[in-house]
């Protein structure tokens, strides 16, 4: 029988032609995809895409319309506190209306000419048709106590409406930073995928010749084949995921679903700029957009109280007309009007106080929400600190096991080079190290991603 290490010298070329083979496929692969991609894939940094996504993306749009739209309410509250200047006019027809009737001899009855008038006189007061019109100028008064709280709701709801636009936009830059990196991801991992597919085939060969030679069983052949098929498995399912990545991507950027994208590795787990723990809270307490919004609907609950209380006052509104006339009696065509209009509802059904218990329910209802939503931001800033302690330890770790790889698959090389082992161990010890690389950049990502999170939670861009 010949000896392991003369069966080992008789494989080698063959290995080694099996192991060319292999690279010089995957690599005319990998360069007929660079092709493809540098002439038709749009090539983003994180920084593009964020921007990108920041001004296309259609939640963030609908956001900035909600910002214009109350900008909109706001300046109509506010013209309330402006005297209103109207004009009006009406045509009516009298069908009876008063007159003078003077009788006979009411004027004397004279010898030469008799009495005076001779016969009886009526005299028309005005006509039965009646043209009049105007324009008057309307100021209220005490009505500026509730418009002064109307103003208030308005600006609080335009308020809430750019704090929900900031958390929308904070909310897209996590979201595409996330995609972004597990795209990345995905690419190493296929990349490892491919170098165990490239490591199992080649094993596979060698398999296949011992079988061949009688030095080991079948069941080594295929246990090979089933270690092949297993790495095109996995590879297909990697490839999938990242086309979904990549059409998740580009819907959220506002692009085509179908483009291409070409990302920039070198942007993948950038460390963020993050403040302490204590600090983080504190900042969160103040700034944190869903704190914003209750504290702004909050103030928005008080105005709708004191308004319902500043019903009870009387209306009361200064005016000023200019008025023309035609066919009304006793009335010069054109004429002036001006003085104060008092109103007031003294019986409403209890309207105005249940009006005031619902407003009252509001405030106390918002003021619970405040208090809920600290209490929940200072537990959620502890577990994103608490996943950033954990996400550094897995990033050493991954950083020592890369260490222990690239030593290994050093190793390797130069025993395959000394000819003490086969081409297909050493397959296996670079396709760990992809393995390894790929998982020290996953640790990476989600460190940076927990720090964006924990940006995003105290209020802040997560850029």
């Amino acid at each position: 029988m010949m000896s392991t290490s003369a069966t080992r010298r008789e494989f080698r070329p063959a290995g080694r032609l099996c192991l060319c083979l292999a690279l010089l496929s995957s690599t005319f692969t990998v360069t007929s995809i660079a092709e493809q991609s540098s002439a038709n894939a749009i090539h983003l940094t994180l920084d593009q895409a964020i921007n990108l996504a920041l001004r296309q993306n259609h939640s963030v749009h609908l956001r900035d319309l909600s910002v214009e739209q109350m900008q909109s309410k706001k300046s109509e509250a506010k013209s309330n506190y402006l005297p209103q200047v109207k004009a009006s006019g009406s045509v009516l027809h009298v069908t009876e209306f008063e007159g003078i009737t003077i009788p006979v001899g009411a004027f004397g009855i004279y010898p030469s000419i008799g009495p005076i008038p001779s016969k009886p006189l009526f005299i028309d007061q005005g006509s039965a048709d009646w043209y009049t019109g105007g324009i008057g100028l309307e100021q209220p008064l005490t009505q500026l106590f509730r418009i002064h709280q109307a103003n208030i709701a308005a600006k609080q709801d335009l308020l809430i409406a750019q704090t929900q636009l900031d958390e929308t936009q904070n909310a897209i830059a996590v979201q595409v930073r996330q995609l972004y990196y597990n795209i990345l991801i995905n690419q190493e991992k296929l990349k490892a995928s491919e170098d165990h597919l490239a490591a199992a085939q080649i094993k596979d060969e060698e398999s296949r010749s011992a079988v061949a030679t009688g030095k080991a069983l079948q069941i080594s052949a295929l246990q090979s084949q089933a270690s092949i098929l297993e790495s095109k498995q996995e590879s297909l399912t990697l490839r999938l995921q990242g086309n979904d990545l990549r059409r998740q991507l580009a819907d959220v950027i506002g692009l085509p679903v179908d483009t291409a994208l070409d990302l920039d590795s070198a942007a993948a787990g950038v460390a963020l700029d993050v403040p302490t723990r204590p600090d983080a809270i504190r900042i969160a307490l103040e700034h944190n957009h869903d704190l914003r919004a209750a504290r702004q609907t909050l103030i928005k609950a008080q105005a709708g109280l004191a308004a319902a209380k500043d019903a009870y006052i009387p209306d009361v509104t200064a005016f000023s007309r200019y008025s023309y006339q035609s066919g009304v009696p006793f009335l010069v065509h054109n004429f002036g009007t001006f003085g104060f209009s008092l109103s007031y509802d003294l019986f409403d059904g209890g309207r105005r106080e249940a009006k005031i218990r619902e407003a009252r329910s509001e405030v106390h209802s918002a003021e619970v929400v405040v208090d809920k939503l600290q209490s929940e931001i200072q537990v959620q800033v502890h577990e994103i600190y608490d996943r950033v302690d954990e996400f550094r330890q897995m990033l050493e770790v991954a950083g020592q096991v890369l260490r222990v790889r690239t030593e290994a698959a050093r190793l390797a090389d130069r025993q395959f080079e000394q000819t003490s082992m086969l081409s297909s161990a050493r397959s296996e010890s670079h396709a760990d190290l992809a393995s390894a690389t790929a998982s020290l950049l996953e640790r990476s990502c989600g460190l940076s991603l927990a720090e964006a999170d924990l940006k995003r939670a105290i209020g802040q861009m997560p850029r």
